[in-house]
């Protein structure tokens, strides 16, 4: 006489198959917490070793080995200011900063809270502020090395997430490209606003404030000159303040 307790599992059967993509669906997404629970602090460490990385190449420091990046900056920057856009201080930051200016993001900056990495290199007082924009493709940033005077560019690095290798991909690939940006004036006398701009080579007018754009990557360039307007501007009065004296005391 057949057991009716003891029948087979039909593993054909509608019940059978949800129950199990069920399980294998719950394990999956444990694991994969799991495994980015477990790798997130490794994450974050070469985010911000990335960042500080930036942030030395827009002071022309380039070249360094990994492992000696976070000394580098440490030495480098003052502080990692925090400011508003009418250059009030929201807070001063720390020597070798990572918690104020260092932490914030291009969603703080749109909220108002700006950056300036207060830096010195040999002997001279220097200033980086990060920049954020659209590419053909989707987000470009950099930062701008600023001289002590307040309206000559030291030194620029810019990067994205997406753009076309060997043209719009020259922002963060092609160095020489980057350096044409060093010694131009951010804002000009006689105009307002930010003067500094990338146009294309036949536009080229006025060297003192203007760079050329890349060949064949037009809306890329236009997106980095709309970039360095927007996100310079917000710093205005910043660059406005000359306190070279004062910084150098």
């Amino acid at each position: 006489m057949e057991d009716k307790g003891k029948r087979s599992l039909n593993t054909n059967s509608n019940t059978y198959i949800i129950m199990y993509a069920t399980v294998m669906v719950i394990a999956v997404a444990f694991i994969l917490a799991f495994v980015s629970s477990y790798l997130k602090p490794v994450q974050d460490t070469n985010v911000m070793l990335d960042k500080k990385k930036q942030i030395l190449a827009a002071l022309n420091i380039n070249g360094l080995e990994d492992k000696d990046v976070a000394a580098r900056y440490a030495d480098v920057v003052e502080a990692d200011m925090i400011i508003d856009s009418d250059n009030n201080v929201v807070r001063q930051g720390e020597k070798g900063g990572e918690r104020d200016g260092f932490a914030l993001n291009s969603s703080d900056f749109k909220k108002g809270r700006l950056a300036v990495y207060v830096c010195r290199v040999d002997g001279g007082v220097k200033y980086v502020v990060p920049v954020y924009g659209m590419g053909l493709w989707g987000p470009i940033s950099g930062y701008i090395g600023i001289d002590s005077d307040r309206n000559t560019v030291y030194g620029a690095y810019f990067t994205h997430e997406s753009e076309t290798a060997g043209l719009g991909a020259e922002i963060k690939d092609n160095k020489a490209w980057q350096q044409q940006f060093r010694g131009k004036k951010i804002m000009k006398e006689g105009t307002e606003g930010i003067a500094l701009a990338v146009v294309k080579k036949s536009e080229l007018r006025d060297r003192s404030v203007q760079c050329d754009g890349i060949t064949g990557a037009t809306l890329t360039s236009d997106g980095v000159s709309l970039m360095l307007k927007d996100c310079l501007g917000k710093y205005t009065k910043f660059l406005e303040q000359n306190n070279e004296g004062k910084n150098n005391e």
